[in-house]
């Protein structure tokens, strides 16, 4: 004769097995958020390396373009001045001619 279990016992092995089921799902998910955060970590730690880099390739980027505007500002200072003592060197004499004839008449 087979035994046929008791309503209670049919209760409490229905509760072990939802007992097993909850654990299993909470084990799964756990698993699912240590991955999460993971492959979180991961994409912040290559969002802040690549915007390190950028942040450099820009940096150098205007330095360069600096550099060349300075050194453009530089020659064009250059040349003024070069101008302004070719102008002052042609005038010179004229000058010169002008203070020796308001010296003479004194």
């Amino acid at each position: 004769m087979t035994e046929e279990k008791s309503l209670l016992q049919q209760i409490r092995e229905k509760e072990l097995m939802i007992s097993i089921k909850i654990d299993e799902t909470r084990r799964e998910a756990d698993e699912i958020i240590i991955s999460a955060r993971k492959e979180a970590s991961e994409m912040i730690e290559t969002s802040e390396r690549e915007g390190k880099k950028a942040a450099q390739e820009y940096f150098e980027k205007e330095m360069e373009r600096l550099k060349k505007e300075s050194e453009q500002l530089r020659n064009q200072s250059t040349q003024q001045a070069l101008s302004v003592q070719t102008e002052g060197e042609r005038n010179l004499p004229s000058a010169i001619d002008k203070i020796a004839k308001v010296v003479s008449l004194e």
